[in-house]
């Protein structure tokens, strides 16, 4: 089969088209033909080497989100699934093939009514920000700032902020243009990416839900109101700086919170049931999934070079 391997760490020119054994499902598994296989941040910093420490080599396949028809099933898994269309989760990597492995946990019937790539667009990112706003106890009457809202995390989050009853939903953002695109799902005020907005912008926010992290995530303890929350969930600018604590605790006395969200921490079932939810809410165009653009798997480290350069808005989507 065709696959997207990392050949060497940095820019994506170490990204490489390779012929690779097709995998077998073990017991517990499915395997996926693919039709979509969505690209995330994440991917982009496997590739970058900034998470080689967590255990990542080169000679990785990434892609951790798909959406194809399961071809086979390992031992223990209901041979109902074959011939099914299903998203998929394939884990940290593996996704970004012809073929993919992924658990049978993990994978959930695709939907009429909703596309290959706006299942792979909305399947990982709307449980995050549905669980990220949760873990922040977000509720209605509270203004919301989305620090990095062009991906898709940042998108979802945006929505359902606003759905939720949010009375601002602030979001930091590179441009006008994508300022104007993220009101139109619901934004109330757009801020650059320092946080900077105009004169009617909130001064502070009960919760923020950062996908950005790095080394600007510690100016952001000021914009968080007397017992605000900032949740972290992700880090598309890398790690932030060791001593980032030390800005929370100046500000002892507002009583704020910081914490980080993985959906990893969250029940399969419970994750299921939203994403059941989330696909159900998208089939009927009460939600809306941003598709940058389509792109065929041999040019995967174009993708990664647009993700590079911050001109995705959305998610880029890779076909094989």
């Amino acid at each position: 089969m065709k696959a997207v391997v990392i050949r060497r760490f940095g820019g994506p020119e170490g990204l490489e088209v390779a012929d690779l054994p097709a995998p077998a499902p073990a017991a517990g598994q499915v395997l996926v033909a693919t039709e979509a296989i969505g690209v995330s941040g994440a991917d982009v910093a496997i590739r970058s080497g900034a998470l080689a420490s967590y255990g990542f080599q080169e000679g990785h396949v990434p892609g951790g989100e798909v959406v194809g028809t399961v071809t086979a099933v390992g031992a223990g898994v209901d041979t109902a699934w074959t011939g099914r269309r299903v998203w998929a989760q394939t884990g940290v990597g593996g996704g970004c093939a012809e073929q993919a492995i992924a658990p049978a946990d993990d994978i959930l019937p695709l939907p009429a009514g909703l596309s290959a790539p706006d299942a792979v667009t909305l399947g990982s990112a709307g449980v995050v920000a549905h669980f990220g706003l949760a873990h922040a106890r977000f509720g209605a009457g509270e203004k919301v700032l989305v620090r990095g809202a062009s991906g898709s995390i940042g998108i979802m989050t945006v929505q359902l902020a606003s759905r939720g009853g949010a009375a601002a939903v602030a979001v930091t953002t590179s441009s006008a243009e994508r300022g104007e695109r993220l009101r139109a799902l619901g934004a109330t005020h757009v801020l650059d990416r320092s946080g900077e907005g105009g004169p009617d912008a909130p001064g502070d926010f009960d919760v923020i839900v950062d996908v950005v992290a790095g080394a600007g995530l510690p100016s952001f303890f000021t914009r968080l109101a007397p017992n605000g929350r900032m949740v972290v969930v992700g880090a598309v600018a890398g790690q932030p700086p060791a001593d980032f604590g030390t800005h929370l605790m100046a500000s002892f006395q507002k009583s704020m919170s910081f914490a980080t969200f993985s959906a990893a921490t969250v029940p399969a079932a419970d994750l299921r049931a939203v994403r059941a939810e989330q696909f159900a809410a998208a089939g009927r165009g009460e939600i809306e999934t941003v598709v940058h653009e389509v792109l065929p798997l041999e040019q995967a480290a174009t993708a990664h070079r647009k993700m590079d350069a911050g001109e995705v808005f959305g998610r880029i989507v890779l076909t094989p």
